[in-house]
């Protein structure tokens, strides 16, 4: 049970880090090597980031 008597930014400082890691593989490894568990998604932008190509690919609800 938290105790009611610290700030909630004070509870998030202390408590045990979880991370979602979204994108650069490369954090991964860090993250495991400090015992911090992490979970990958394994994301990259629309169209290889090409904004025009995102827009019309947004278009035909792809």
């Amino acid at each position: 049970m938290a105790d009611s008597n610290i700030s909630p930014a004070l509870a998030l400082l202390v408590s045990e880090v979880k991370v979602v890691n979204v994108g650069l593989e490369g954090f991964v490894k860090d993250l495991k090597d400090c015992d911090i568990e992490v979970v990958h998604l394994d994301w990259s932008p629309p169209a290889g980031g090409d904004p025009e190509m995102a827009t019309l690919l947004a278009k035909l609800g792809v």
